[in-house]
């Protein structure tokens, strides 16, 4: 069964997205996290992929023992960068045998300014018609930007491209991190406005220092309201790091509890590998089996 089944027939539902170790010596500690969280009964769990298809063999790897010894539903990251049509179909080849039937079509972070990375594909769009084309039994979800892809002219544009990936094929759409719950209201009821009434899950990334906050705004040109920087820097300032982490894990909480209460269809928690935070913030959340 396709994640978009599953999700169809379940609200509230908890889904996580973990990230594969690099390293096989972690491992062990990496599946002890996953354990506990699977006890949460996740309607799927979403496995990062390395930047230019770096280390996925990990991320097949990984998938598949989820899968096989936690009995999870799993979905596979895919990313452009790189990658050729032949090398996507073996893989997507291998996450069938390994009863995986879902990917995360993904444009990935580009190195640099090259533009000699494409391949034969550029755009997520292209990863879901290939994918929906060749393996139709598979399911594709892609990701969407409440503050808009730092290479987006404008909101407007980010939203078309949106739209593109849907009329593509894709099932259901997961948000980058956002801290700024209207935010996700508001791209909501954008694609409405546009006929897009297909899932939109609000990906929700709990802070656990400054310096992570401030790379991450960086990176993902995400945006936070004054206000909860504002509660960040004091309690940084009043007790470093342990201090931003309890407040991080507090807002993350707030941002879980408003979203189910504006009627999101589940949350797409970025577990960060971290069996202790992702329990932390779902305590008080019996619908997310918090």
């Amino acid at each position: 069964m396709k994640i978009i089944d599953r999700i169809k027939d379940k609200s509230p539902f908890l889904s996580l997205e973990f990230f594969p170790p690099k390293e096989r010596e972690q491992w062990p500690r990496f599946f002890g996290q996953v354990e506990r969280l699977a006890e949460l009964d996740p309607v799927f769990a979403s496995v990062t992929y390395g930047a230019g298809g770096s280390f996925r063999d990990n991320t097949l790897d990984i998938a598949a023992e989820m899968h096989r010894r936690f009995g999870l539903t799993v979905m596979s990251h895919l990313t452009c960068v790189g990658a050729e049509k032949r090398s996507i179909a073996e893989y997507v080849d291998r996450l069938r045998d390994a009863g995986i039937h879902d990917v995360l079509a993904l444009r990935g972070d580009m190195p640099g300014n090259e533009e000699d990375i494409w391949k034969d594909f550029r755009h997520a769009s292209d990863l879901v018609e290939f994918v929906k084309a060749d393996w139709p039994g598979m399911g594709v979800a892609t990701a969407c930007y409440p503050d808009a892809h730092p290479e987006s002219p404008s909101i407007d544009d980010d939203l078309r491209w949106t739209c593109h990936k849907f009329n593509a094929g894709s099932d259901f759409s997961v948000t980058q991190l956002f801290f700024d719950v209207r935010r996700y209201r508001d791209l909501v009821r954008r694609l409405e406005s546009r006929g897009v009434t297909d899932p939109v899950l609000p990906g929700i990334l709990p802070v656990l220092s400054m310096a992570s906050l401030n790379r991450i705004l960086s990176l993902c040109g995400a945006n936070i309201p004054l206000k909860l920087y504002l509660e960040l820097q004091e309690a940084d300032q009043a007790g470093g790091n342990e201090a931003v982490r309890r407040k991080g894990i507090e807002i993350a909480r707030r941002q879980v509890r408003e979203l189910l209460d504006l009627g999101a269809p589940g949350i797409h928690l970025y577990s960060l590998n971290n069996a202790d935070v992702c329990l932390d913030i779902l305590s008080g959340v019996p619908e997310l089996g918090g």
